[in-house]
């Protein structure tokens, strides 16, 4: 028996994904291979011989993000709300690990990642992701205590303390900030009365500019950021060619694969000083084109997030702030250390920075925000509830 013209719409809005988001990762995705490999040519044949290591790399990478898209794409959302606390304590776990000697992999100075043969996996990217939602479960469960009382936020706080504490150890001062500013904008947004979120804020802020100015190396970033010509050879070397970079580039840029700052100039372009080759090669219009895309793609999450709290669905609409939150912190960051409007700190570009894990966690996010949609997309919607989120 044929399905009727009904029961096929519905089967079609139950296995569907929102074209939009997709299209823009997509988007994002197939520039950032293509920016990546034009950063990544020269000091990839200079460095292991083969001008395309990163770029098959890189490949490898987008096929197994798309792989992780597809998989979250499959797990229903109750699934990663009972999982939260769970997830939580395996990061922890991991981050863990990577203070046993002979564990973690040291590159640069920093103990960041778990090596598995040619393969880096950095925790810190999956505690990102795991974190959001543990904190969108936790703010569903105890919505009224985090309105209203002050350890509905003492409780994730606690927990966030753990998470810094174990990301500063190794160190990584960048995933630290973003975490614990995705966390306290969450609360935030879920209610937190304005004198428990100042008050926190506060405290927040001054630890941040503690840690800052604690270790020599941070203090020195400090410094030199002020006026990085003044080490132009020394703590501002990265800085001050990034900005070169910028000059060069002018309205239009150079040209793609023109660039002369990768040309070792600007080390390991492809990784976090991505965002100076963009403007060098392709100029002020290409900086906003790819601005522009990534506004478009966290408004669009923002969106997904705000129609399940229209209807009422509590913890997808906080995991979609988180995930939105996240990726906004990370864009932000990451453009004003290139451009020079913050101090120099490791954090990779969404889509576009090279690197396997980030990429991974990422397509993981998106997937989780399409299953989000669809899965409201084919439910009715709720009658109203008293539950309310900061801007109601």
């Amino acid at each position: 028996m044929q399905p009727t013209q009904t029961e096929t719409a519905l089967i079609r809005r139950d296995r569907g994904v929102d074209t939009q988001l997709l299209a823009l990762v997509i988007a994002l995705a197939a520039a950032g291979f293509v920016m990546m490999g034009s950063a990544s040519m020269d000091y990839a044949a200079e460095q292991y011989g083969n001008p395309f290591h990163h770029i098959v790399r890189h490949g490898i990478y987008l096929t197994l993000g798309a792989g992780a898209l597809w998989v979250t794409l499959q797990v229903p959302v109750r699934v990663w709300e009972h999982a939260g606390a769970s997830l939580l304590v395996v990061g922890m776990v991991i981050l863990a690990l990577l203070l046993v000697p002979g564990i973690g992999r040291e590159v640069n100075g920093a103990t960041r990642w778990i090596g598995f043969g040619p393969v880096n996996l950095q925790p810190s990217e999956l505690m990102k992701l795991f974190f959001v939602v543990y904190l969108a479960g936790y703010m569903t469960r105890r919505q009224h205590e985090v309105q209203s009382r002050w350890k509905g936020m003492f409780k994730p706080l606690g927990l966030l303390v753990l998470v810094v504490g174990l990301l500063l150890l190794e160190p990584d001062f960048g995933a630290a900030v973003v975490i614990s500013g995705t966390a306290m904008a969450m609360l935030f947004i879920g209610g937190a009365r304005l004198l428990q979120f100042g008050v926190l804020l506060a405290l927040g802020l001054g630890a941040a500019a503690v840690v800052a100015v604690w270790s020599p190396y941070r203090l020195q970033r400090l410094v030199t950021f002020l006026d990085p010509w003044s080490e132009q050879f020394g703590g501002g070397y990265q800085l001050t060619q990034a900005l070169i970079a910028f000059g060069r580039g002018e309205l239009l840029g150079v040209g793609l694969g023109n660039s002369v700052q990768k040309l070792f100039y600007l080390p390991e372009a492809h990784t976090d000083f991505v965002f100076a080759i963009i403007a060098e090669e392709l100029g002020l219009v290409g900086c906003v084109a790819f601005i522009a895309l990534f506004a478009a793609l966290i408004a669009r999450i923002m969106c997904i997030g705000s129609e399940a709290a229209r209807r009422q669905q509590t913890f997808p609409a906080y995991v979609c702030f988180g995930i939105a939150l996240l990726t906004a912190a990370q864009v932000f960051i990451n453009i004003g250390v290139n451009a020079g409007l913050l101090p120099t700190k490791g954090l990779t570009l969404p889509f576009l920075s090279y690197g396997g894990s980030s990429l991974l966690i990422l397509f993981a996010m998106m997937g989780l925000v399409l299953r989000i949609e669809r899965e409201m997309r084919s439910a009715p919607v709720a009658a109203a509830a008293p539950w309310r989120l900061r801007h109601a």
